[in-house]
């Protein structure tokens, strides 16, 4: 009895799943709830994180809050997606979801830096396979023709985080405490899971291969040299001259090395090499990885100098970034909704380039007298660019390779993305933060400091302080952060140029007319999919049971091989 009710509830009951429209959509309403709990999280620690750390008295440590979540996220992005490819991705992504519920828990009530650090990189292993597995399970029920309607407001999500974030952090940190930043995880994961474990009726598989345990080991050492690569550089105690920092590029250097020569030796390799010889794959995970590093370093900086610029507080400030997510959420549904209609994809990625390619260069102009409606109209743009690139780069990989690696594939692109945003990031950040503080300093000497005095408070320089300083002295600030940032857009703009050239290269390929459940068997779909439910419906309620063979699925869909158009 008890395993009939099991498998119920992973959509096994009477024969194949049937993926109506109906159980398509319930399904989606599950990946919603999960997204959101993920990226809403984000956005409301960053608009807290000082006022933890200062509580905390972690300032010294501050940066492994984010260090903790981006490296054990990354790391677990291609375990969950080559896992939820072989076993099966409902119990993966429940498990993910109360990784991270049980985790905010821990963050919300930690004693002290230590546990809230630990907490985080807890909290990272969850929010890494919810972001893999939507997509993945996504590509399982959606045919790659009609996806496109569906991965839109999966973006769209990340961009209503990213407003709704900074304004519910600002409130709970003025009016209630800084752990309502994770409080609020706790009943939102506890529905995302009760949503998830009634809609999320996919079907669970047993291993027919031995796993590759090796590779994920040297996968998640690579990942970890090279999260530690960029953050020593990046960090003022250490430097891109640090013994130290090379010493972590050199561990990058072996683990890789010695996964690629695993890889072409497994049975079934959680990073297949051939995807490294499949050209579509290729060529949009590239353009990925080099926005990754463009689009995220942007990102990273842009607000900061806001704050400064307008002498908000962080939760206000926010509200400014407001334009590039109306751009980002417009276009991300709109050309889904185009490329579901007409089938061509080809044309976003290039157009996106140029858009935010024209944003960037718009910002290389960036001075203390530029006005905040200007400014808010170049992130506009910069965010209709994203939203034409994000997630159609994630769709052409997933149509690029078989359905029965849809999930690995998946993993993979987003894998390399976060690559590129913890190289972009750390690189530029150091960049952005040398230029800074050398002119913070001169500014502060320039008021009648010390040069010890000008040092000391050029590292602790906040809105708040600004807004209490001379006007002179507010102006001199202001121009340094411009004259500082406005440079940083110069030496992100030949990535995107690459990111460009890649996106006029990438060869416009059908897309696939059979979700990858239904290539691989698991289901049968579309008005087939509908008349069956019907029947059994119709049969439940005289009494009759109807039987569903197995679907018949062509071997060239169950290949995955892609035509040139």
């Amino acid at each position: 009895m008890s395993s009939t009710k099991s498998a119920k509830r992973a959509g096994r009951s009477d024969g194949p799943l049937l993926l109506t429209q109906r159980r398509i959509w319930t399904i989606f309403s599950a990946l919603i709830a999960g997204m959101l709990l993920s990226s809403l999280d984000q956005t409301i620690v960053s608009t807290a994180m000082p006022t933890i750390v200062g509580e905390l008295g972690g300032v010294a440590h501050q940066a492994w809050l984010t260090t903790g979540y981006l490296l054990a996220s990354t790391i677990v992005m291609p375990i969950y997606g080559k896992f939820g490819d072989v076993l099966g991705r409902r119990n993966l992504f429940l498990i993910a979801i109360a990784l991270f519920t049980i985790a905010s828990a821990g963050c919300a009530f930690a004693g002290d830096f230590t546990q809230l650090i630990v907490w985080r990189a807890v909290q990272g292993l969850g929010g890494g396979g919810l972001m893999i597995l939507s997509q993945a399970i996504i590509a399982d029920i959606v045919p790659a023709s009609q996806r496109g309607k569906y991965l839109g407001p999966l973006g769209a999500i990340f961009g209503l985080s990213a407003i709704g974030g900074p304004l519910l952090g600002g409130f709970f940190v003025d009016h209630l405490t800084w752990n309502w930043a994770f409080y609020i995880n706790i009943p939102v994961g506890i529905a995302a899971f009760c949503i998830a474990w009634f809609a999320l009726t996919l079907p669970t598989k047993k291993a027919e291969k031995r796993i590759d345990v090796l590779g994920v080991l040297l996968m998640s050492a690579a990942t970890t040299c090279l999260v530690f690569f960029s953050e020593f550089g990046g960090n003022k105690d250490h430097g891109w001259d640090a013994l130290e920092t090379w010493a972590w590029f050199a561990g990058l250097v072996v683990a890789a090395s010695l996964l690629v020569l695993v890889e072409t030796r497994v049975e079934d390799p959680v990073l297949p090499m051939s995807f490294f010889r499949n050209r579509t794959f290729l060529l949009a995970t590239g353009i990925g990885l080099v926005l990754g590093i463009g689009m995220f370093a942007a990102i990273g900086f842009v607000p900061t100098f806001l704050q400064m610029a307008s002498g908000t507080s962080a939760a206000v400030s926010g509200l400014l970034m407001l334009p590039m997510m109306v751009g980002l959420i417009g276009t991300s549904i709109a050309s889904g909704n185009l490329i579901s209609k007409t089938g061509r994809y080809r044309v976003f990625p290039i157009v996106g380039t140029i858009l935010v390619a024209a944003a960037m260069l718009c910002l290389t102009q960036l001075a203390a007298d530029t006005p905040i409606w200007l400014i808010c109209v170049y992130l506009f743009v910069f965010g209709a660019g994203l939203g034409l690139i994000m997630q159609v780069v994630v769709l052409v990989a997933q149509n690029a390779v078989p359905a029965s690696q849809v999930g690995t594939a998946t993993s993979t692109n987003n894998y390399f993305r976060e690559v590129g945003a913890s190289l972009g990031t750390a690189v530029f950040g150091a960049l952005f933060t040398a230029r800074l503080t050398t002119s913070l300093t001169d500014v502060f000497r320039g008021a009648g400091g010390s040069a010890t005095d000008a040092a000391s408070s050029a590292g602790s320089i906040d809105p708040a302080t600004v807004a209490k300083l001379p006007e002179a002295v507010q102006d001199g600030i202001v121009n340094a952060y411009a004259d500082s940032l406005a440079p940083v857009f110069w030496y992100l703009l030949p990535f995107i140029a690459v990111a460009f050239l890649l996106a006029l290269f990438l060869p416009q390929i059908k897309l696939s007319d059979t979700a990858g459940m239904v290539a691989r068997g698991e289901a049968i779909g579309g008005a087939e999919a509908d008349e069956l439910e019907k029947a059994r419906q119709d049969a439940a309620a005289g009494g009759h049971p109807v039987a569903t063979a197995a679907p018949s699925v062509p071997d060239s869909v169950r290949s995955g091989a892609p035509r040139d158009e």
